[in-house]
Order: C-alpha cells, then structure tokens, then sequence
C-alpha cells in the first residue's frame, strides 16, 4: 500500500483521526506493514507491548484467555494504550486469514505527539472524556447492585 492509502486507513480509526493529517502522515511514514498468514499470531498475552496495530486487510481474533473474545477487521485499532503507555499485553491476536496491519510503535507515537501539541491536547481529551465515562458507568452498576 502506498503512503497515502495508509493515510487514508488511519483517517478512519476513531482515535487516530483526532491526530489530523499533519501528524497521521507522520505516522504513515513512520510506521511499518506487516504480514500474517491464518493462524499466526501477532502478539501473545503477556508479551511486552510497545505498538499499535491498525488491520489493513483480513480479521484477527483478540482472545483474553478467560473465554472473552473479539473478531476486528480493517480499520480496528489493536492495542491502542501500548501507544501511551508501557505495559504487558492483555490478550492475544491471531489471523483468522491472510491479513495485514500497520505497526505504529509507541516512540513513534510518542515523537507524533511531542512535535503536535495541538494533536496531544484533542487525544488526552479524548482519553479524558473515556476515562469519565467509564467511571460514571462503574457508578451506575454499583449503584444497580445494591438496589
């Protein structure tokens, strides 16, 4: 694919496109293609988690090990805070058919948004507006449960 067809892609992931073309070329240029064929796997749970991975073609199953999964296909974001933040990867990721994703690498990620504070501001407040979510969702089932 070429740098534009990437562009494209990751105007197209929720997160991402909060960036703007400015910094998303940046990650399109930055970024890597990879590969899979049916059944390898792209991370394991576990593993050490330093990038993103956007699908490009095909699907991958995200399995947690508890029984919980979930298919994703072109466009989805896989691992989206191991762009933020260093951590153990929660679940595995296995190609459910060839398929294709760009690698975005958390320096990158983070050299993105070190030179586009503009770009930095719109992610934290998204992250922000997620994080308040989910709380008062947390509060509401709590709340439910001791009814």
């Amino acid at each position: 694919m070429s740098i534009e067809d990437d562009l494209a892609l990751l105007e197209r992931v929720p997160t991402l496109s909060l960036l703007g073309t400015a910094a998303l070329r940046m990650l399109a240029i930055g970024s890597e293609q990879r590969d899979f064929v049916r059944g390898e796997v792209l991370f394991n749970l576990g593993d050490d988690a330093d990038a993103g991975f956007i699908v490009q073609r095909g699907a991958f199953r995200i399995a947690d090990g508890a029984g919980a999964e979930i298919i994703v296909g072109p466009g989805a974001l896989i691992g989206e805070l191991a762009l933020i933040a260093a951590m153990k990867r929660p679940s595995t990721a296995t190609a459910l058919e060839h398929s294709s994703v760009i690698r975005v690498s958390r320096s990158l990620f983070q050299r993105v948004l070190e030179s586009d504070s503009a770009a930095a501001r719109r992610l934290r407040d998204e992250f922000a507006s997620r994080t308040s979510q989910i709380a008062s969702e947390i509060l509401m089932a709590g709340a439910k449960l001791n009814i």
